[in-house]
Order: structure tokens, then C-alpha cells, then sequence
């Protein structure tokens, strides 16, 4: 059943809470070279109001848009009033930009989340024709329900876990289960009728055997993380994989309010796409979420896999006409 953000949401008492994942105090990310460890970890504190948590979020995507010319902004393509997007992961780090970006376009959205009661804190009240919210949770295939799905048109997925033992894997949240299992769960229960599905993975993948990224790999982060690949791509599905460097723009993994109250995308505008899981480097989290809205509709990425880092300079912004270049460059490197 949907739950509107304008609604009142259940007490902690109640079976929403009990149902829910626990959660955890989260431990500092280790400086290790992929995303994995910054994958859907909360950006912000519980204790900060809603509005300011809020205001966090779609400032840092406001930001990212502002750095496009007025012209620019004129090409951006005015989507279908169709279109729904289900976000799995929304409570990550990438997650949350990916829906305040889409809420920004004025692009329906609807949220897969263990504990249902974390929209409000992290996008505020919403009118339920705009984003919707459902529990469930990608480990457990009896989650996955198929109203889940009605009217879904496209899927980001951005879950993921530590990639070495914390407390985050309380409640079986390992690497094995949200990697490898929860995308397995996921795949088998999608519609037919989906015209594309992004799910956010990471650089060095298909190297877990090989230093450094072999000490990444240690818990089997990275082992996992290709499984989940590999069964999205012997599926039928219009998929699109985006494979991240290590996450940057250090404020949203900080724990210091003041910190966070001032996080932006800085200089690491430029985006550096390629194929074949050449890459090795870093990427701002702002980056990937507009790659991943991007591809949406892109036809020339329908079944590609893409790594993704970003540097210092200016980069493609929101622009469609950019971002097609990007992906199809890439593709004949």
C-alpha cells in the first residue's frame, strides 16, 4: 500500500518500526578505492529538522544545475507526464540525490524503503502525486510485492553495504544479501512492461582477484557486486549499469553538521565515462545521480555498462545533448 508524505506516518510503536531494518550509528568510510563503502549510508544526522535536512539535499542538486547556462537549460528535455521512477536505495548517499534531482524535474517518483518512515525526514512533506513511498526490502523476495511495480515505468537502483564487517551489516545486511541476493530478488520480480532499469555498481568489479582491489574484495564486496551484474545482463531487461569510482564530495560522508550544511559538487564537474572497467579514480555522488537520470532515456545506453569518474572542470550539467555525447564517446573508445 502507498504511503503519502502528507499523511501522518506511524509511531515508532507501531509494525512499520517493528518490521524495519534497525538502524545503526554508522561507522567512519574507509579511504579504501571504490564507492562500496559510501554506498546508502544517511547523510544526515536524525537530530537535524526536516527542513533543513531538506533543504540539504535539493540545495546540492540546485547547485549542480545552477552551473549550466541559461541556454543549456533550454535544451533539457520536458519529460512525460507518464513517466514513473521507483528508486531503491533512496536513503543512500547517491540515493537521496537521485530523488531530490528527480523531484527537481517535476518527475513522479515512488520509494522502495525498509523503513518508510525516513522519507519525510530526508525529502519532506510531499503531495503523494508527486513522490510515493512503499515498504519492502530487496532481500526478501516476498517484499516484492508486484503493486510494487504497477505504473512503474524506470527503476535507479542505488542499495549497497560496507564493504568490510560494520555495523551496518547488522540484521544480515552483507554484501552477499544486498549485492548479490537483493538484485536477484529485484530482477525476478520486475514487470515486462519496463523500459529501463540503472543500477548503480562499482569500478574494479572484475578484478576483485587482483591488488588493490583484492583488499576491497576481502568480505566479497566486489565478488557480490558482479554476481548482481551478471544476472541483471542474462536477463531480459533494458538495463543500464553505471559503475562508480570512489565517491567524493567528503560532506556527505561527514558527521560534522557544519560540514554537511556546506556540501556542494566543488570542481569535480567533468565527467570521464568509459567501458571495459578501465577506469580508477573518483567521482562526486552529484555526478552519478544525473548520470543515472540521464541514461533513463537514452537509447544508445539500453544494455550498456559504463564506469564513471570525475575531475576538475566544467562538466555536461543536466544537459541531454552532453550527456548522449559522453555515453556514446565512451562507447568507441
Amino acid at each position: 500500500m502507498a504511503l503519502s508524505l502528507s499523511a501522518r506516518l506511524p509511531s515508532c510503536s507501531s509494525s512499520v518500526f517493528e518490521k524495519a531494518h534497525k538502524v545503526t550509528t554508522q561507522p567512519p568510510i574507509l579511504p579504501f578505492p571504490s564507492n562500496l563503502a559510501a554506498c546508502g549510508c544517511t547523510l544526515l544526522p536524525a537530530s537535524m529538522g526536516v527542513a533543513r535536512r531538506r533543504r540539504q539535499v535539493v540545495g546540492a542538486v540546485e547547485e549542480q544545475h545552477n552551473q549550466t547556462s541559461v541556454l543549456a537549460q533550454k535544451q533539457s528535455p520536458s519529460y512525460s507526464s507518464s513517466k514513473l521512477v521507483l528508486v531503491i536505495g533512496a536513503s543512500g548517499g547517491v540515493g537521496q540525490l537521485v530523488v531530490a534531482s528527480l523531484l527537481s524535474r517535476n518527475i513522479k517518483t515512488r520509494l522502495l524503503l525498509r523503513d518508510p518512515s525516513k522519507a519525510i525526514s530526508l525529502f519532506g512533506l510531499q503531495d503523494e502525486n508527486t513522490l510515493e513511498v512503499r515498504e519492502g526490502d530487496t532481500r526478501n523476495q516476498n517484499d516484492l510485492d508486484p503493486t510494487i511495480f504497477d505504473g512503474v515505468t524506470h527503476i535507479i537502483c542505488c542499495t549497497g553495504t560496507t564493504a568490510f564487517p560494520s555495523k551496518r551489516w547488522d540484521g544480515d545486511n552483507t554484501p552477499e544479501r544486498v549485492d548479490w541476493e537483493g538484485i536477484r530478488n529485484l530482477v525476478l520480480a520486475l514487470p515486462p512492461t519496463l523500459e529501463r532499469l540503472v543500477l548503480v555498481s562499482s569500478i574494479g568489479v572484475t578484478k576483485y582477484n587482483v591488488l588493490p582491489w583484492s583488499i576491497m574484495n576481502l568480505f566479497g564486496v566486489l565478488k557480490f557486486k558482479k554476481m548482481g551484474e551478471d544476472f541483471v545482463r542474462s536477463s531480459v531487461v533494458p538495463f543500464t549499469i553505471i559503475r562508480a569510482g570512489r565517491l567524493t564530495d567528503g560532506p556527505y560522508t561527514s558527521y560534522d553538521l557544519n560540514t554537511l550544511l556546506k556540501a556542494t559538487a566543488g570542481k569535480r564537474r567533468a565527467v570521464i565515462l568509459s567501458q571495459g572497467d578501465k577506469l580508477v579514480g573518483e567521482v562526486s555522488r552529484l555526478v552519478v545521480a544525473e548520470a543515472c537520470i540521464q541514461a533513463l532515456d537514452l537509447e544508445c545506453t539500453k544494455r550498456k555498462i559504463y564506469e564513471i569518474n570525475s575531475v576538475e572542470g566544467d562538466g555536461p550539467g543536466s544537459v541531454p545533448e552532453k550527456w548522449r555525447e559522453l555515453f556514446e564517446s565512451a562507447e568507441t573508445n
